[in-house]
């Protein structure tokens, strides 16, 4: 089969995909809590490796100790790290949150910036967390987050046989009509924790697996 031909099989995958998707979850969201960009920055870099039911958890309190940016430029990295030690990889969160912070203070007055060239130049910041800024903050949709379900799911379902999440991210973009962008991560994550999850389990009568597989 042609590379062409797989990507027109794809593609129609896609399409039922996202049909399905929109049935099950029509009003799919971000998970992850933030009254502002700036908070929505801290969450999404937190969320790695990290539930966003923990991440949360964290956050509740961090965002009060922390109301607002300054707070975060002037923080002390040991006290910030103990902070959000809860969320893993605390160190590397902390040094690259307290970074960006003195960066958007800085460079961009204050405010997170919204071009995805610009929050890939902050510390810790990949294509998904940028996406997921991008999104939900600015309402750019320039891109598909590409978190753990997400590509897990891309492989599982025949939408993407890549492993690094940014093939991935492109593999989606190919054969996702562009409107499907802004929900779908937020759908297949939504799916993965309802019918699919990564634990085992009877995926042959996984809705989607039905709906393929007949």
């Amino acid at each position: 089969m042609s590379y062409h031909g797989k990507i027109d099989n794809r593609k129609k995958i896609a399409l039922i995909v996202a049909r399905e998707l929109r049935a099950l979850f029509p009003d799919a969201k971000i998970a992850l809590n933030f009254s502002n960009s700036w908070e929505l920055l801290v969450a999404v870099i937190l969320s790695a490796q990290c539930t966003d039911k923990k991440v949360n958890e964290v956050t509740a309190k961090l965002f009060q100790k922390y109301p607002i940016l300054d707070d975060y430029v002037a923080a002390n990295q040991l006290e910030f790290q103990q902070d959000v030690f809860q969320t893993g990889f605390y160190h590397n969160k902390a040094k690259n949150i307290l970074a960006s912070a003195k960066i958007v203070k800085e460079k961009y007055q204050g405010k997170v910036p919204c071009t995805m060239q610009q929050l890939l130049e902050l510390p810790g910041v990949a294509r998904k967390t940028a996406n997921v800024v991008l999104g939900s903050a600015c309402g750019v949709h320039v891109g598909i987050a590409v978190d753990t379900h997400v590509r897990r799911l891309s492989n599982l379902l025949g939408l993407s046989p890549e492993k690094n999440p940014d093939k991935i991210e492109r593999d989606l973009m190919q054969i996702f009509p562009k409107q499907e962008w802004p929900k779908l991560s937020y759908r297949l994550i939504e799916y993965g924790r309802k019918y699919c999850s990564a634990k085992k389990h009877d995926h042959e009568n996984c809705p989607l697996t039905k709906i393929l597989n007949s």
